[in-house]
């Protein structure tokens, strides 16, 4: 599946939330039922965390009984793991409102999230500057 079968790509045509005279249609609080802040859990969404589908996912009976925009980001993790950000962009949707909808979607086992390595975990330089000189030394 390319990502212009995808809904709410880069690039598509018109948004759903948003109307060049009147504005907004929606309010993102609205979108949110008010709340600011993912899930009751001390979850944490970075920009560049990836998310993806659940392998073990509610089925589409549960899927139903979700909102347009819970939906909406579900079905563009269908199509590829993206991160929060291009979750944000491609839906069209403010970051904040996101990362609540986000929150809601891993309460309830839709998708998984992994999250960035920490630069604590990530090679040191010098280490990296050997390997590449090695290599360049074959």
């Amino acid at each position: 599946m390319g990502s212009g079968d995808c809904p709410g790509g880069r690039g598509s045509p018109g948004s759903q939330w948003y109307d060049a005279e009147a504005g907004p249609l929606v309010r993102p609080y609205a979108m949110t039922g008010g709340r600011t802040k993912p899930g009751p859990g001390n979850v944490r969404f970075d920009l560049i965390a990836l998310v993806d589908i659940a392998a073990d996912a509610p089925g589409v009976a549960e899927e139903s009984l979700l909102g347009p925009e819970h939906r909406a980001l579900l079905s563009l993790c269908r199509c590829e793991t993206q991160s929060v950000a291009e979750l944000a962009v491609d839906a069209d949707l403010p970051v904040g409102v996101v990362r609540v909808l986000l929150g809601d979607l891993l309460e309830a086992g839709h998708v998984t999230v992994r999250r960035p390595v920490p630069p604590a975990q990530l090679p040191d330089e010098r280490i990296l500057r050997e390997v590449i000189d090695g290599l360049r030394a074959l």
